[in-house]
């Protein structure tokens, strides 16, 4: 199962979970990838940024993947984040992955490539490393990697790389370069390919108006995504953002930059699918306060759905 330019839906964005020593919790792992089948996502993305990758050792990183490639078990594609500054290593992780079934990898440049050129350069300079049969997804996340990528730029590595299949587009403001990305594509004849947003789905309603494809993020409630993306694409957006309007307070929250992993943990905890909320140091911890005032927006959330969220 390889990713292609036509992925669409929800991709989510999987949590880590870690015991209380620290250590990766793969029985709280089966529940988390068990969980979101249920829920309806069409793709699974683990090893990215709010997944902890950069706080895991090689060899964890090699062996979560496993895990999760094999708890899938073909019935959804799995994407896994392979960024890193080596490439060497870089492309062991995705030899690894793809070996085991993964079907693509997620790269976001790295820090420093301050300029069009830099960019064209890493990326075919990673596409050659990668060999030209890995799909590939180039994460768009300025607000993290400092790296600013110009649509022209970015067309011109779809026209020069065809394992490009997928832009994860977080860019923020970024509604305008969603549209420009599509219009180009359309009035110069370019090979399109699929565009799935993050940010945590805050601007999802606005995003899928624009041509997006649907969402690669980790919101704590799938069920949400998955049925606003089932909606729009259904042509009924106004039903779509109703139910998003229901669940925006959370989707806000757990938006907070540098803490809102602690949020989405808990909340994630607390629906009984992991069994533990801890980051790994450094990382965010909620406060007796911050547990409150989750408390009242799920409170606030439940009674808008009566059936349960």
């Amino acid at each position: 199962m390889r990713l292609s330019e036509a992925a669409k839906g929800v991709f989510i964005i999987s949590v880590t979970p870690f015991d209380e020593d620290g250590g990766l919790d793969l029985t709280s792992a089966a529940r988390l990838v068990d969980f979101y089948i249920d829920r309806g996502v069409d793709g699974i993305t683990i090893l990215g940024m709010m997944g902890e990758a950069a706080k895991l050792t090689p060899q964890e990183s090699t062996d979560f993947a496993a895990f999760v490639v094999k708890r899938v078990d073909g019935r959804l594609p799995v994407v896994v984040g392979v960024s890193g500054v080596g490439l060497d290593n870089l492309a062991r992780l995705t030899a690894s992955v793809m070996d085991d079934g993964a079907a693509g990898v997620m790269v976001a440049p790295p820090p420093g490539l301050a300029t069009d050129e830099k960019i064209r350069a890493y990326y075919a300079a990673l596409c050659e490393a990668l060999g030209p049969d890995v799909p590939l997804v180039y994460q768009d996340y300025p607000q993290a990697t400092g790296v600013h990528l110009s649509v022209p730029t970015f067309n011109r590595l779809v026209d020069d790389h065809p394992q490009i299949v997928m832009l994860k587009h977080e860019d923020c403001p970024g509604l305008g370069k969603i549209s420009e990305v599509r219009e180009s594509a359309e009035r110069d004849g370019r090979r399109r390919v699929s565009i799935l947003v993050g940010n945590g789905g805050l601007y999802l309603p606005q995003e899928l108006a624009r041509g997006a494809d649907g969402a690669m993020t980790g919101f704590a409630y799938p069920e949400m995504l998955v049925e606003v993306c089932r909606l729009f694409a259904a042509g009924e957006a106004e039903r779509a953002e109703d139910l998003f309007d229901t669940y925006l307070p959370l989707v806000r929250h757990e938006q907070q930059p540098g803490f809102g992993l602690a949020l989405r943990k808990e909340v994630l905890r607390r629906r009984g699918i992991i069994a533990n909320a801890r980051t790994r140091k450094p990382g965010p911890s909620l406060s007796a306060r911050d547990q409150a005032e989750l408390d009242h927006l799920m409170a606030r959330l439940q009674r808008r759905l009566p059936d349960g969220p």
